[in-house]
């Protein structure tokens, strides 16, 4: 059988033509790959260049290599992260015309880093917690998508952090299969899988010393199934809000924050009968939000007010009458910070929101009754108060009706007591 290269691209087959195939994996020279670092495989896996690009290149069986691509295809088209499949080579001899295992052939993930090589430096609980929501949600978005993984571990996924937000990718899809909707028994028995990997990497680690003294494999182990369940149970209910009512998107919102969870996409359908609303969320590091709202708007302001503005931010672009129907909303853009919204890029539509929301509601509170807080803390205070006067009415108030109730009866409570002494 001759070599037989199965590629996605047209150009990568002359490229991947320069790479020794006649050789086993493990054979090949140095001046072929790249240093970096390699996780646990049951199978030989390097890295190489092909051109500009650089390649993971996995040795195993014709059928299982062949699967394993048209599955990776498969995550690509419906937006699950994964690694990106770039060809299948089969019809492998060596210069004695035995035969050679195929290969799949993907691209590295660029800053993206196995568990081993993160654990080297012993990462603090704290991260090693985000590390383990990132997987949880990644978990998830397979399921809503119906993948059963089959083999959900550390060592199976490749962790990338960028802008401050942590992501998972799935590394080996050799174990899993794509339906149309996952049954309960086969969400629970990846669920357990995942437990009981995870438990035992984690201990190989401790018996390395690699792992945080204060971390306990057995519970961070258990931990991704609590996380797992929640989050599922949060982007899997099924609502259907009044057109225009986002006080209800917002209280969604505030759970998934709750759970430890920031949205990385919100998608509004319209209909007939209301809006319905589906979040995707991501896990991010300390410092995020307020490193992007500064981006964004130019706002300077702590994290958690930053995180607030941000969500009001996203639901009022939603609102816009420029968002058509059936459109992924301009939130999903800002929130990635890539894509235009018919024209306007991210920054120009939160500059408007600054220019005809943030400061008009601002400079709506008398001077005299601001006292020591800056335009930052203000608007979330305000925002605060309309969440308060929405949960309490049943449904959205408005923020023109929450200001004037903040002026009327919150500041100057708030001012007699901030007054000095001697005032």
């Amino acid at each position: 059988m001759a070599l037989q290269i199965n590629a996605t691209n047209p150009e990568h087959p002359a490229l991947l033509l320069e790479l020794p195939w006649h050789l086993p994996l493990e054979e090949w020279p140095e001046e072929y790959l790249v240093p970096l670092p390699r996780g646990i495989s049951r199978h030989v896996v390097r890295y190489a260049r092909a051109g500009d690009e650089v390649i993971a290149v996995k040795e195993l069986a014709q059928r299982p290599a062949l699967r394993e691509y048209e599955l990776l295809r498969d995550l690509d088209r419906i937006g699950i992260p994964a690694v990106d499949p770039l060809a299948v080579v089969t019809g492998r001899t060596d210069p004695a015309g035995e035969q050679l295992e195929s290969v799949l052939v993907t691209r590295h993930l660029g800053g993206s880093m196995p568990y081993r090589s993160m654990f080297e430096t012993t990462l603090r609980p704290a991260t090693m917690h985000r590390l383990m929501d990132a997987l949880a949600v990644l978990l998830v978005r397979l399921h809503l998508a119906g993948f059963a993984w089959g083999d959900c571990s550390l060592s199976n996924t490749l962790f990338r952090r960028d802008a401050g937000a942590y992501a998972a990718y799935l590394v080996d899809a050799e174990t899993g299969d794509l339906h149309p909707e996952l049954s309960v028994g086969q969400r629970e028995y990846d669920l357990d899988l995942a437990r009981v990997n995870i438990s035992g990497e984690l201990l190989d680690l401790e018996a390395s010393g690699a792992l945080h003294p204060s971390v306990d494999p057995i519970e961070f182990g258990t931990e991704i199934c609590a996380r797992y369940q929640k989050l599922w149970q949060e982007l899997t209910r099924t609502s259907v809000y009044p057109a225009g009512k986002y006080h209800y998107i917002e209280r969604r919102i505030r759970r998934l924050n709750d759970l430890g969870f920031d949205v990385a996409e919100m998608q509004i359908e319209h209909a007939s009968n209301g809006d319905t609303v589906t979040f995707v969320p991501k896990v991010v590091d300390a410092g995020h939000h307020q490193r992007q709202l500064l981006r964004l708007t130019g706002l300077d302001a702590e994290e958690n007010q930053a995180r607030r503005l941000l969500n009001d931010l996203e639901s009022w672009m939603a609102t816009q009458d420029d968002y058509a129907p059936g459109d992924p909303p301009p939130g999903s853009r800002l929130r990635s910070g890539g894509g235009d919204h018919h024209g306007a890029r991210p920054e120009v539509l939160a500059h408007r929101w600054v220019r005809e929301v943030f400061r008009p509601t601002v400079r709506s509170v008398p001077p005299e009754l601001r006292g020591p807080m800056d335009a930052a803390e203000i608007y979330h205070e305000l925002l605060e108060h309309r969440w308060y006067l929405s949960e309490r009415a049943q449904q959205d108030i408005g923020l023109d009706t929450a200001v004037e109730d903040y002026i009327r009866s919150i500041l100057p409570r708030t001012r007699t007591t901030l007054r000095p002494a001697d005032d």
